[in-house]
């Protein structure tokens, strides 16, 4: 898939222990279709976490995961609908982990008192195709040597005839 085009997933599903794996499936899925193989690993880590902790915490278990990648970041957002779960409280180690592992997060309220909580994974540099161009390969099939030494005529200065003559060149 050409990810010049911005790319968008939505999920819906009730998290119990069993989904978490399957989730986790899921969304490396449509990572690596959108040619974002070295997300998967933080990203799923990150998915994983929360929705552990929401399975733990939560009494709603109904969520909302959402992605976007817009070539330079890839967002990923969960949303939870439980009005009694408290994300600086509940999941407060979960939110150190992300904050720890992620290059942005945050946490807001919805309209009907549902939480977001999300994370953004940039796209490395170490990642992109170099701006300087690698020295191009020889294109012959047999290498030619270099002379070690070359004579060169002195432009103004003083040479030494072989019988010992200081000479200056004309």
């Amino acid at each position: 898939m050409n990810t010049a085009v911005p790319c968008y997933y939505h999920l819906d599903v009730e998290v119990s222990a069993e989904r978490v794996g399957q989730v986790k499936r899921i969304l490396a899925a449509h990572l690596r279709h959108w040619d974002l193989e070295n997300l998967v690993e933080p990203v799923c880590h990150g998915a994983e976490l929360l929705l552990k902790a929401i399975d733990q915490h939560a009494t709603d278990k109904n969520t909302s995961i959402e992605m976007w990648w817009n070539r330079q970041h890839l967002i990923t957002a969960i949303g939870e609908n439980d009005h009694d779960l408290r994300p600086d409280q509940d999941l407060r180690g979960c939110l150190e982990r992300i904050a720890a592992m992620s290059d942005g997060w945050g946490c807001c309220a919805t309209g009907t008192g549902s939480k977001v909580i999300w994370f953004s994974q940039r796209a490395r540099a170490a990642e992109r195709v170099p701006l300087v161009p690698t020295a191009p390969a020889p294109s012959l099939r047999e290498v030619l040597q270099v002379p070690r030494e070359i004579l060169t005529a002195t432009l103004a200065g003083p040479a030494i005839t072989p019988d010992g003559v200081l000479e200056y060149a004309r």
